[in-house]
C-alpha cells in the first residue's frame, strides 16, 4: 500500500493566511511563508496554498507569495486560486510550485483541464472540487436551475457533458453538487460525476472539499469522500472538517482517500504533523516519517 500523505493547507487572502467556517467568517492566521517553513520542518508531505477569493474578486494569482515560499521550503507545493489559462499555470510553475489546483476555470471550460494536462502533464494538474450536500427539489425548480447553468456555461448542452448535471439522488438518498468562486456559486453539477469526468480529461489528482464540513471540526464528509474515491482511479485528497487525529484516520480508511488535508488543527498547534503521522502509523496506516 502506498504511503498516505498529510497535507497542511494555507487559505490565503490578501497575502495572509486566513481560516473560516464553511468558507465564511474569515480570521487572520499568520504569514504564509513563515507557516510554510514550520510545516516543512515538521515533515509535511506537501503544502497547499489556496487563494480563496481570487476567482470571486477576479484577481490574478499570488506569484509573489509562491516565489517566496518556494525559496524557503523543499516539500512539494500546490497552488490554487485565480488560475484562468495556460500562461497562469506556466507562471506558477516558474515561480516554484509543483502542482496547480483548478476549480472555477475547470467548471467554466472543462476542456481547459485536457489542454493543461497535455501541456504540462497530468501529474501537476489537480482539480479542486468544492461540494455541498443537497436535497431533492421539485422537478420544475431543478429544470430552472439547469437552464440557468445552460445560459452561462457554453459546454452545458454538449452531449459529452449533459450527464454531469443533477439526475437525482443515489440509492442511499445522497447527492453533492459542485460550487465555485470560493464556495459562493452553485453550479448544479453532480460532484461525483464531475470528479470522474475530470480524471477522463487528464486531471492527475482530485482535491475534494466538503463545504458542509469545512471549519466545523467534526470530521470529513466520509460518504462524499468514499463516493468520489470509488468513482476515480487517481488520488483523492480529503478536505474539510478535521478536528482531531481520528478524523484524519477515518478519512484515509473509511473515506478511502489517498491524502488528508487539514488546516485549523495544525495552524493553531493543536497537533503537529509528526503527531498526526505517528498516530496513523500506530493505527496501521502507512506514512512517511
Amino acid at each position: 500500500m502506498l504511503a498516505r500523505r498529510i497535507i497542511p493547507c494555507l487559505d490565503v487572502k490578501d497575502g495572509r493566511v486566513v481560516k473560516g467556517v464553511s468558507f465564511v467568517n474569515l480570521r487572520d492566521a499568520g504569514d504564509p511563508v513563515e507557516i510554510a517553513k514550520a510545516y516543512d520542518a515538521q515533515g509535511a508531505d506537501e503544502l497547499t496554498f489556496l487563494d480563496i477569493t481570487a476567482s470571486h474578486e477576479k484577481r490574478g494569482i499570488i506569484l509573489d507569495v509562491v516565489k517566496r515560499t518556494s525559496e524557503q521550503v523543499f516539500m512539494p507545493l500546490t497552488v490554487g486560486g485565480g488560475i484562468k489559462n495556460i500562461d497562469d499555470i506556466r507562471a506558477l510553475l516558474k515561480a516554484g510550485c509543483d502542482k496547480v489546483s483548478i476549480n472555477t476555470s475547470a467548471v467554466y471550460d472543462p476542456r481547459f483541464i485536457r489542454a493543461a494536462a497535455e501541456r504540462f502533464g497530468s501529474q501537476c494538474i489537480v482539480v479542486a472540487i468544492d461540494a455541498k450536500r443537497t436535497v431533492p427539489v421539485p422537478d420544475a425548480e431543478r429544470a430552472r436551475q439547469i437552464e440557468e447553468v445552460n445560459q452561462k456555461l457554453s459546454w452545458a448542452k454538449d452531449e459529452e457533458f449533459r450527464h454531469l448535471f443533477f439526475q437525482g439522488v443515489n440509492k442511499d438518498g445522497l447527492h453533492w453538487e459542485v460550487f465555485t468562486h470560493g464556495g459562493r456559486k452553485p453550479q448544479y453539477i453532480d460532484a461525483v460525476a464531475w470528479a470522474a469526468k475530470m480524471e477522463e480529461l487528464g486531471a492527475g489528482e482530485i482535491l475534494l472539499t466538503s463545504m458542509d464540513q469545512d471549519g466545523q471540526k467534526t470530521g470529513y464528509d466520509i460518504e462524499l469522500t468514499r463516493a468520489v474515491s470509488d468513482a476515480v482511479s487517481i488520488p483523492v485528497i480529503a478536505s474539510g472538517g478535521v478536528g482531531n487525529l481520528e478524523h484524519i484516520y477515518e478519512g484515509l480508511t473509511a473515506g478511502r482517500a489517498d491524502a488528508a488535508l487539514a488546516a485549523s488543527i495544525f495552524h493553531y498547534k493543536e497537533y503537529t504533523i509528526r503527531e498526526a503521522k505517528e498516530y496513523l502509523r500506530e493505527r496501521g496506516v502507512p506514512v512517511r516519517l
